[in-house]
């Protein structure tokens, strides 16, 4: 059986390098700089407007910003100059994120997105209105929502050695809230990324038509209220495979790991591939849970799997 690497797993963890509290932004020179051209920006959203209909990258100084902006057009890598130090905290655009995409693509490479919250209760770091993204060694904490997207069936969403910690809610009377939660998009792929001390809801919910879910670590040890690691609500094709699943305590629901199909069965899902991953529940506690949870009555392409005490494999609903 393919065994996960550490290696992998500790790449992962930026958290040590964001910890260091960075200043503030600095006020020398000018937060926003565009590379292309060397251009310097008081406001992300004046370099963003810059950009336009173009291509650029925005590199981003160390410090706390209290800052937001909108991308409508272009495609823009936002990149940390210092990666782990450029701190977008607590400022919401459109009531919605620090960053609201909806250009023709984006990069986010190297940020920290923390204490987002809004009036509906889905304040988050990202949230991805249409086409690709890709997101890269970055944290997403203490808010209500890390990324969350619209529907894209032709777009794909990647995340690739980032760390999503204490995020998600399920209060107030409101939808719930998850560390990721993605509309229907064609793809989205999670790679060596850490999913860690849930507030509520699910660690990665997506309605994706495929998903590409590799070499991660879902460590609901320190989770609180929390629901399912991998909820495929809408049904989904593609593979899931050499991950690290450790059950927590406190859950609002412990029934499974992994859900496919759980509220309709708009996507396929038969042939969507479950291996090489190893699950544990908590030590000493007399419960069980099932590791594949599945409504969408589908042939599912189950196969080995590294399952502590207490862990059903399989489970029709």
């Amino acid at each position: 059986m393919t065994r996960i690497r550490p290696s992998l797993i500790a790449a992962l963890l930026i958290a040590a390098v964001a910890a260091a509290a960075p200043a503030p932004a600095q006020t020398g020179g000018a937060p926003y700089v565009i590379a292309e051209n060397g251009r310097g920006y008081a406001r992300l959203q004046d370099a963003v407007d810059a950009i336009g209909e173009g291509q650029g990258t925005i590199r981003i100084a160390p410090g706390y910003h209290r800052d937001c902006a909108v991308q409508t057009a272009g495609r823009i890598a936002f990149v940390a100059a210092e990666p782990g130090t450029a701190v977008f905290d607590g400022v919401a655009c459109e009531g919605k994120a620090a960053l609201v995409l909806r250009g023709q693509g984006a990069r986010v490479d190297g940020l920290v997105f923390q204490n987002m919250r809004v009036p509906d209760g889905n304040g988050a770091g990202i949230r991805l209105e249409t086409s690709d993204l890709e997101v890269v060694n970055s944290l997403f904490r203490t808010s209500e929502e890390g990324i969350l997207t619209a529907d894209d069936p032709e777009a794909t969403l990647t995340i690739d050695r980032s760390t999503f910690s204490r995020l998600g809610r399920c209060d107030r009377g409101l939808s719930c809230a998850h560390s990721v939660y993605t509309g229907i998009y064609g793809r989205v792929i999670v790679t060596r990324t850490r999913f860690e001390k849930g507030s509520g809801g699910h660690y990665l919910k997506t309605r994706a038509v495929t998903v590409d879910i590799r070499d991660n670590s879902f460590d609901d040890t320190q989770g609180t209220a929390t629901n399912y690691m991998i909820d495929l609500p809408s049904g989904s094709v593609g593979r899931i495979a050499d991950n690290l699943f450790v059950q927590g305590r406190d859950k609002e629901n412990y029934s499974a790991l992994i859900a496919v199909a759980a509220e309709e069965r708009k996507n396929r899902s038969r042939g969507l591939v479950i291996e090489g991953n190893r699950a544990t529940l908590p030590a000493g506690m007399n419960r069980k849970s099932v590791f594949v949870a599945d409504w969408s009555g589908e042939a599912l392409a189950i196969g080995a799997n590294e399952l502590g005490a207490g862990l059903m494999r399989f489970e029709k609903r």
